[in-house]
């Protein structure tokens, strides 16, 4: 079942949703009204106002009627309602029911894609906004941290209908302009500088070496950092960033008294270190061994932060050292482990174009006069011919289509007036790049009702793969008219995914489709889970991240988002899992046992975090998430008048007779048949993602209750486990299917999709079966759709 989104209805089309048909209001009025009408109306749905057409306020209490009649003909044709004990039905009643409603709703539709599109007027995202100032720039400072953050609609950013923009947004869009403007008159007024520096042990250590700080000491001539909890032990002073920038560090280090049998893994975080600026950013982690290996990163460092290297491993021995800090030899007689560093090096530098290349977007072929950013001369025979070819050059890359005469007139006028007041050329052209940059055009999409033209098509299919402007191939391709063909999307759409930019489509997509974003959001309560840290939460996001772009690249079927007999692991991940054999730092491929029960995305440990609260789990939130991300299960919210379930944390009722009594409600009844099988299936793994076999083990509670996983489907077919329950799943894949198609055309489009797209999804899935249901194949699929192609 496909999940309907919210339609904004004007009042013509709300007048012509009134118009129900006699049929299918006469159904509701025999079948449903009795229990559906009046302020106690079941589940607060009050039918009695679709009865009736005359009835003007058909909007009134029902602030979304196209969906509440998509869900009345969902549950009609499932044959959830009626209940069975409250009338009997004959499949011809139902078909006609379903037939003429769907009729109406599609019509209704279709004339409102016709004069407004399917989708909203909808405007870059901050990430996206950030990717194309620096792609349309060629700078590669952050901007997206500086924006409020953004309210998801249906699980997606990109949505229209969820994107609001106020005052301050548009203040905040003003100053992100103005920092990308600068930074790029900056790189062409300045020389870079991305002289490589080397750090000896004896500079990332302290300088003095008999005093008691949280920087490394020195030990058989390497800087050395034991294994502690105190914060900021590691920090190093001699990487702090007087301005600024990008890092790229090359660290060489080793491991002193390791585990027998694993490495000591160490966390790469950056920050300043000091108190009153305590938060750190992750920035990567390695297994350090007794035989030394060199370790490259990059990460962007504000003025006045450096990196901290240390041990993080939790499981290993921890060292306490007295009043905050730490003396020298004070944590080697404690016999914890620690790492060595041999040796690191840094080296600004900048992600994107050669200063040469900013400066042939900003001034193309005109001399520069280089003497600092406050003494840019850019020298033209004639001013206003070379202004009119420049903002013209650089409006019809922001804007992402050509501009006429027209659409650049205004902008024009405004840098001649500079001219006229003696203003220096590259002042005027910056005023007159700013102006464009705060225009609707470069930060709201260009679409018109109807099918896209091939800029548009540019825009949609790069931004959905990219999360930036299109780039000057693909430009070239729409200036052809060329991206109607469907050999041509596909061959545009395997260039743009192997690009730079479109290697991490998979991240952000799963960013929010699997609401990985929000890993953070929750803590596994240190004292019941104490093998959980943060190498093993970075690990456990590389590893979904991993596995789903190895669905893309191979086109494996979207079977295994819920079922395979693999995944991917470091050495620290597979231990915290349990499963031997896995050695090294580096996600690879792993061939899993039966007996590790673990395969697919649904028992990877980040999913499993995500979907519980840190101390407890609940099957109603793990299937919910289950239904709505994976199997294409629209679970509306309960009602108001059922109260929610809380795990009984002392353990003395288990979850599974607290759901018996709930469902006892028939409003609750109709969800939890397909809430409940999805959260039962996963109930033996804990907030942290670990198995466990009964609630309780090695916590306070005076009895741990065994966990039955065992359950039976909607359709009654019973599991016993989490293996069966999976094994159940895959052998239909078309509704796994289905719901990577909606999720992408969401994502992709900007909306999800109409109740009148469902034969269109239908058509995607059904041309994905001879890939059997490849990932990449309904990808293709979905660019190559007409709900991709039209507005």
């Amino acid at each position: 079942m496909l999940a309907m989104g919210c339609v904004c209805l004007s009042a013509a089309a709300a007048d012509n949703l009134a118009n129900v048909p006699a049929g299918a209001a006469k159904f509701l009025q025999a079948n449903c009204c009795d229990c559906h009408q009046g302020d106690h109306a079941e589940a607060g749905l009050d039918l009695t106002e679709f009865v009736e057409p005359a009835n003007t306020s058909v909007t009134s209490s029902n602030r979304d009627p196209l969906a509440t009649w998509v869900r009345c003909i969902d549950r009609v044709a499932a044959g959830e309602m009626p209940p069975p004990d409250a009338a009997e039905l004959s499949a011809r009643e139902v078909n006609q029911f379903v037939t003429t409603a769907s009729t109406w709703i599609g019509s209704h539709e279709t004339a409102l894609a016709a004069e407004l599109g399917r989708v909203q007027g909808r405007r870059l995202t901050n990430l996206q906004l950030e990717r194309t100032l620096q792609d349309l720039l060629g700078i590669d400072i952050p901007l997206a941290r500086d924006f409020s953050d953004e309210p998801r609609s249906v699980g997606f950013n990109t949505v229209a209908d969820g994107q609001a923009m106020s005052h301050f947004q548009l203040e905040q869009h003003l100053a992100a302009v103005d920092r990308a403007l600068g930074e790029a008159f900056r790189r062409v007024s300045q020389q870079d500088d991305e002289s490589i520096v080397e750090l000896s042990p004896r500079r990332i250590a302290r300088q003095r070496q008999n005093s008691r700080t949280r920087e490394p000491e020195i030990r058989d001539g390497l800087a050395v950092v034991w294994s502690g909890r105190l914060i900021f032990y590691g920090r190093i002073p001699a990487t702090t960033a007087d301005e600024p920038g990008w890092f790229r560090f090359n660290v060489t280090a080793s491991a002193l008294k390791p585990p027998a049998d694993h490495g000591v893994w160490c966390t790469v975080t950056r920050g300043r270190c000091i108190s009153s600026s305590p938060l750190l950013v992750p920035v990567s982690e390695f297994e350090a061994t007794e035989i030394p290996q060199t370790w490259t990163f990059e990460t962007w460092l504000d003025a006045e932060e450096m990196i901290e290297i240390r041990p993080n491993d939790l499981t290993l021995g921890q060292a306490k050292f007295a009043g905050g800090q730490v003396g020298t030899g004070e944590g080697e007689d404690q016999d914890v482990p620690g790492v060595a560093m041999h040796e690191i090096t840094l080296q600004r530098v900048h992600h994107g174009p050669t200063r040469d290349v900013i400066q042939q977007i900003l001034f193309g072929d005109l001399k520069v006069n280089r003497n600092g950013l406050a003494k840019l001369d850019v020298i033209a025979a004639d001013a206003k011919p070379a202004a009119t070819k420049l903002m013209t050059a650089f409006a019809t890359r922001a804007f992402r289509r050509p501009v006429t005469e027209t659409e650049i007139e205004p902008y024009l006028r405004s840098v001649f007036s500079s001219l006229d007041h003696d203003m220096p050329l590259a002042l005027a052209l910056r005023d007159g790049y700013r102006s464009l940059l705060l225009s609707p055009r470069f930060l709201y999409f260009q679409e018109s009702a109807g099918q896209l033209d091939d800029y548009s098509i540019a825009s949609r299919l790069s931004y959905l793969l990219c999360n930036s402007m299109p780039d000057d191939s693909l430009l070239q391709v729409a200036a052809a008219r060329q991206l109607t063909d469907r050999k041509v999307i596909a061959a545009e759409t395997s260039r743009l995914l192997a690009s730079p930019r479109g290697q991490d489509f998979v991240k952000l997509f799963a960013d929010q489709w699997l609401d990985l974003r929000d890993i953070d959001f929750t803590e596994p309560d240190p004292r019941q889970f104490r093998d959980f840290d943060r190498i093993v939460q970075e690990s456990m996001l590389d590893e979904t991240v991993a596995f789903l772009d190895n669905m893309l690249v191979e086109n494996r079927s979207v079977t295994e988002l819920i079922g395979s007999d693999y995944t991917f692991l470091n050495s620290r991940l597979a231990r915290y899992y349990g499963i031997g054999g896995v050695e090294g730092d580096a996600m690879r491929l792993v061939k899993l046992d039966p007996s590790s029960r673990r395969g697919g995305v649904i028992t990877q440990g980040a999913i499993l975090k995500i979907t519980a609260n840190g101390t407890t789990t609940s099957p109603v939130l793990r299937g919910v998430w289950v239904g709505e991300r994976l199997l294409g299960e629209h679970v509306p919210p309960p009602p108001q008048n059922v109260p929610a379930i809380e795990p009984d944390i002392r353990g003395a009722v288990s979850i599974r007779e607290m759901l018996a009594k709930h469902r006892d409600h028939d409003e609750c009844a109709v969800c939890h048949v397909k809430i409940d099988p999805p959260g039962f299936a996963l109930e033996n793994y804990d907030p942290a993602g670990k198995w466990r076999d009964r609630y309780g083990e090695g916590g306070k509670r005076a009895k741990p209750i065994e966990i039955d996983a065992s359950y039976q489907l909607s359709d009654g077919r019973e599991f016993d486990d989490v293996d069966e329950f999976r094994r159940l799943i895959v052998a239909n894949p078309q509704p796994i299917a289905a719901c990577v198609a909606e999720k992408l055309v969401t994502y992709a489009t900007g909306a999800p999709p109409r109740f009148s797209d469902r034969d269109e999804i239908q058509r995607i899935v059904e041309k994905s079966a001879d890939s059997d249901f490849g990932f990449r194949t309904i990808l293709q699929q979905v660019v190559q759709s007409p709900v991709f192609l039209t507005k």
